[in-house]
């Protein structure tokens, strides 16, 4: 079953029956707190969707932008639309739980793409359900970039198909397999819709990896026999999270700091090692079928030097298995003072492959004759300078969108995903994990998720002592916390 899957056009997963969700008692955090601690003045209260003019594509083609989460990356996804060479694009509506995130944001585009901006007052939305009313300022045809935390992308997408938008959303696609399933039977009906869908996993527009992975593909360096993926540096992030500063709720310290929490982010492992174990399946041209991985916290300190509360391992250390057997070692850090590394090498029976150089822009792709990577033995080199990929992948879309082709990346990143969250669950319970269990398992880390607001309490509950819940390898071995 999950050899077809690997190959198949569209996963197919079992119907999935009615998502529920359960009450939740109320928080010792009101909602007039969380407004006050999170900066959003008690008077921006969302506008009703009728209640102002909706946006539509005019007679010169445009393509009008929502961005649905604002932070650095969101930030980024939106700039790198408005940028689209003949793209057409204008920002017309943003979105996000925190008003200086939102207002930070919306700064940098008064600054840098002022006459591509169309967002007034009344098109700028907070709260839990801020991304509908910024959805729906939108007509079909239009794009959403949803960079919200990664919990949130199913419910987001959800809406976003209902209202027959195209999407942009930023990679994990997913953190645990019930979300995973979840996401895919979504997709189902965007495909039937005909909606364009990118995900952020960037590389993948990358005109120097696409070219070394099909010199691999074609057999260039032999047979695959080992995959090497390293993303070695120090404190990244919000990875690293100290404990909350007095008048922040759990809920807000989590949701600001998500990389640090598994049901916000999936923690490190996804939202960092997921780009360089998606790069390493694409040169294999596969998905592994097992992981087993190691990894521990060894001392743990937020910015500011206080012991780190969050989930996350200082380091990690995973091997993935493909059906041939053929091998994929990965190895993350975020421990500072360390050698560090972020490449990702592939190693075949005639040959070997530099993949990607350091980072993510640019890879500096280039194959040799020998295991060493001697430069007398360099057979090939990515041309440069390189286009960025960032950018690429935004005119991708938009070229889908205007042209009307086929256009759907969503298999792939859920795929991507749920691999990434593979080889995370075996370092946290300790145990081999196989793609079977995994599409399987059955913890969803935040299934109130639809129910998430201000006055809720969060998703993680902290331990009688204070802490928050770690993963303890080999003692729990069933969940990852």
């Amino acid at each position: 079953m999950y050899s077809r899957l690997m190959t198949s056009p569209l996963c197919n997963f079992a119907q999935l029956g009615a998502l529920t969700v359960t009450d939740k008692s109320p928080s010792n955090t009101s909602r007039r707190d969380f407004l006050k601690t999170s900066g959003i003045a008690a008077s921006a209260t969302a506008i009703a969707a009728a209640s102002f003019p909706r946006a539509f594509a005019d007679e010169n083609n445009t393509i009008n932008v929502a961005l649905v989460g604002c932070g650095g990356r969101g930030t980024g996804a939106a700039s790198n639309a408005l940028s689209v060479p003949n793209g057409n694009t204008k920002l017309v509506a943003m979105a996000d739980v925190f008003e200086d995130r939102l207002n930070s944001s919306l700064g940098h585009f008064q600054n840098a793409f002022k006459d591509k901006l169309a967002v007034t007052d009344e098109t700028k939305f907070l709260g839990f359900d801020s991304y509908k009313k910024a959805m729906d300022v939108l007509s079909p045809g239009d794009i959403v970039i949803l960079t919200t935390p990664p919990a949130f992308r199913w419910l987001h997408y959800t809406y976003a198909i209902e209202r027959g938008l195209n999407v942009f959303m930023e990679k994990p696609v997913t953190i645990d397999a019930p979300t995973t399933q979840r996401i895919l039977e979504l997709n189902k009906k965007a495909i039937e819709k005909n909606l364009k869908v990118g995900v952020g996993l960037m590389v993948r527009h990358c005109k120097a990896r696409g070219e070394a992975a099909k010199r691999i593909h074609d057999g260039e360096i032999g047979d695959v026999i080992l995959i090497r993926a390293y993303r070695m540096a120090g404190p990244t992030g919000s990875a690293a999270v100290g404990p909350a500063p007095e008048g922040k709720s759990d809920l807000e310290w989590q949701i600001r700091n998500f990389h640090g929490f598994l049901w916000a982010s999936g923690g490190a492992v996804s939202d960092f090692l997921i780009h360089n174990i998606d790069e390493g399946c694409w040169a294999k041209g596969a998905w592994p079928v097992r992981a087993q991985a190691s990894g521990g916290r060894h001392y743990r300190f937020d910015n500011q030097g206080n012991p780190a509360i969050d989930q996350n391992f200082d380091s990690y250390s995973i091997e993935y298995t493909f059906e041939d057997g053929t091998k994929m070692t990965v190895d993350g850090r975020t421990i500072p003072g360390c050698h560090q590394e972020f490449a990702t090498f592939v190693h075949g029976s005639k040959g070997s492959c530099i993949f990607s150089t350091r980072s993510h822009v640019p890879a500096r792709s280039r194959i040799f004759s020998d295991q060493n990577f001697s430069k007398d033995k360099q057979v090939w080199a990515a041309e440069q300078p390189e286009p960025n990929p960032y950018q690429l992948e935004w005119n991708d879309i938009i070229d889908a969108i205007k042209n009307d082709k086929p256009y759907n990346e969503v298999e792939r990143g859920a795929m991507a995903s749920l691999t990434t969250s593979m080889g995370r669950m075996a370092a946290h319970t300790g145990r081999e994990i196989t793609m079977a269990e995994m599409m399987e398992h059955d913890h969803e880390f935040a299934p109130d998720l639809a129910k998430l607001d201000y006055d809720a309490p969060a998703p993680l509950a902290k331990l009688p002592n204070g802490n928050y819940p770690v993963p303890m390898p080999g003692i729990t071995k069933k969940r990852e916390y």
